[in-house]
């Protein structure tokens, strides 16, 4: 259900976005960046891949990123920050690489929805010696970002938020037949509590004050000098003196 639905918005968001080079990096599960049409695409991972990759794969740290200043165009983080070794690091490399007017996508589990509760829960559990053998819903590595947070953090760097939105409000249950039951969550979530969904996507545009991107130059036409004009001397010539 939540793959669907980042699967979804990912295609959504990168659709009309153009350039030469896109990055995704971390979760080579999801592939974020089918939907849209850069000729040079890739997945990067700063761990072991896991399923089925389809684009051509990069091993590097995501605090530490093998690209130019400057070079990529779109950047795509799938649950990237949150399970980064340094999310503000990580940050800061992606607005160092992408061009001015690139895009960035994150997507992250919200920490105020039931999911980040059962998640906080598991963890007083852990802590307390009661729940060692039962294992945590999400991932039990990382620091899960808040929306208003992250959106702090991108403006920091110079990023305008051009979009968010929110998804996922059912319980976190793990049995499909319950989940279907309460799928009435999604359109009541969506329009009563929409911020406080499990998931939520954020689209940024990287600014760079005091720089406007223009078409092409035209030169001015070099006019060619005038000739200079033949002015004719009107005057009539004083008639020389007669002899006698």
């Amino acid at each position: 259900m939540l793959l669907a639905w980042e699967q979804q918005r990912m295609d959504e968001a990168v659709a009309d976005v153009f350039g030469y080079h896109a990055v995704q990096l971390g979760l080579p599960a999801l592939d974020a960046l089918r939907n849209n049409r850069m000729p040079h695409r890739w997945i990067a991972s700063d761990a072991a891949h896991a399923g089925a990759v389809v684009a051509p794969a990069l091993h590097c740290e995501f605090d530490a990123l093998p690209f130019p200043n400057a070079s990529i165009d779109l950047l795509v983080l799938p649950h990237s920050l949150e399970l980064a070794r340094d999310p503000h690091q990580t940050l800061r490399e992606v607005e160092r690489v992408l061009m001015p007017e690139g895009r960035v996508v994150i997507t992250g589990f919200n920490p105020a929805s039931l999911w980040g509760l059962r998640q906080r829960a598991g963890h007083a559990r852990r802590g307390l010696g009661l729940g060692r053998r039962d294992p945590l819903f999400l991932p039990a590595s990382g620091e899960f970002l808040g929306y208003w947070r992250l959106r702090d953090w991108l403006r920091l760097l110079s990023f305008e938020v051009e979009a968010g939105q929110f998804g996922c409000w059912r319980p976190p249950l793990k049995s499909a037949a319950w989940l279907e039951r309460w799928s009435w969550m999604e359109s009541v979530g969506d329009r009563w509590w929409p911020v406080l969904g499990a998931v939520y996507q954020v689209v940024a545009v990287k600014r760079v004050r005091g720089m406007r991107l223009v078409g092409l130059l035209k030169s001015p036409r070099r006019k060619a000098a005038a000739a200079p004009a033949v002015v004719a001397n009107r005057q009539r010539p004083l008639a020389e003196t007669e002899l006698p």
